[in-house]
């Protein structure tokens, strides 16, 4: 694999000396230079990324859109790669390529194994890394994994960061997720303007590990709105108050929210694509919540609730199903139907 777009690492370095100030003043002169423009473009690190999912592809397009000179892992899925290429990325075959032609390495897989595969596997991200190098796992991923393998990189001189996002693809389309960062401070505002062309909220939450530890939390709160949600439409429905009249109270109120909106958007309209957060995610992530509370010596009640309600969703199947059709089998469970219609068609999971 040819990346002749590259540039030698040692004028790379010289360029960097010339990069404008940092601060207001230096995002005027990029401005005026033009964020595509060749001899801002040539000064900036070559990113790599792993993980052209439902979030990844859009984070990648962001990165490579602003300016950054990209290489990506290409996958069966054609779409995303094709698309990537005609914005003038290039593909490699294995992670060990894209680490070898990166300075800074994204993942956004589903989690920690899938990592740990990506970084250690045969032709892995290790194979290729250099010394100064940063990889950035931006997946949802067990704490416990993520210091392991900060202390396995570390050996190597590279550094290991989280970057876990928020929100859903059609932010990550638009360039304006959010993103909660554990990574040293220096490594940090080395990565602040990358993450920025993806990112609309940055939260440095703190040192490696805390990002994904933050996440974990964040998602707890969520899936938890998510199972009191449709607990409750499946109790309104048995009491006789449908979907429709429950919402009147709830939504403008003081109860609304923006997850409970596009969570609702499948109860209410039959929109699969409202929240297009899985399921099986969700199950996952709140296995690796039990875990850290586990490891933390602390009751988690709660949490094991929530992950319960997912579960039996998620043993019910199919694969393709998202976190607001909980409602549908919360509700089947207790002997009520919440399936929605469309147009006058009900709908299927």
């Amino acid at each position: 694999m040819a990346f002749h777009n590259r540039l030698p690492t040692a004028i790379r370095e010289n360029l960097f000396q010339h990069r404008p100030p940092a601060g207001r003043a230096g995002a005027d002169h990029q401005q005026r230079q033009g964020r595509n423009d060749m001899t801002t473009t040539a000064a900036r690190e070559n990113i790599g990324f792993i993980g052209l999912g439902l979030m990844g592809h859009g984070i990648a397009k962001n990165i490579v859109d602003k300016g950054y000179p990209l290489t990506f892992l290409g996958r069966k899925n054609r779409k995303p790669a094709e698309d990537l290429i005609g914005r003038g990325a290039e593909e490699a075959s294995t992670s060990r390529e894209v680490a070898a032609a990166s300075d800074i390495v994204f993942i956004c897989v589903t989690g920690s194994r899938e990592v740990e595969a990506i970084i250690r596997g045969p032709s892995g991200l290790k194979e290729g890394l250099r010394k100064g190098s940063v990889v950035v796992d931006c997946s949802t991923s067990d704490p416990v994994s993520t210091m392991a393998l900060a202390a396995e990189l570390e050996a190597l001189g590279v550094d290991y960061v989280d970057a876990p996002l928020s929100r859903t693809p059609k932010e990550a389309w638009e360039g304006t997720l959010d993103a909660m960062v554990g990574a040293p401070d220096a490594v940090f505002a080395r990565l602040k303007p990358v993450i920025e062309t993806w990112a609309g909220r940055i939260v440095h939450i703190g040192g490696t590990g805390d990002g994904h530890r933050m996440k974990l939390l964040n998602n707890f709160i969520s899936l938890g709105y998510a199972a009191i949600y449709s607990e409750a439409l499946a109790l309104a429905e048995k009491v006789g108050i449908s979907p429709p009249r429950f919402d009147s109270v709830i939504r403008n109120g003081r109860m609304d929210c923006g997850f409970y909106q596009t969570f609702m958007r499948w109860t209410l309209d039959g929109d699969r694509d409202a929240h297009k957060f899985s399921v099986a995610n969700a199950f996952k992530d709140l296995t690796y919540l039990e875990s850290m509370a586990g490891a933390a010596g602390i009751a988690n009640p709660l949490g094991n609730a929530t992950k319960n309600s997912f579960a039996t969703a998620f043993a019910a199947g199919p694969a393709e199903q998202y976190v607001p059709m909980l409602a549908t089998h919360i509700g089947k469970l207790n002997g009520v139907d919440l399936m929605p219609s469309k147009d006058g068609v009900k709908q299927k999971i």
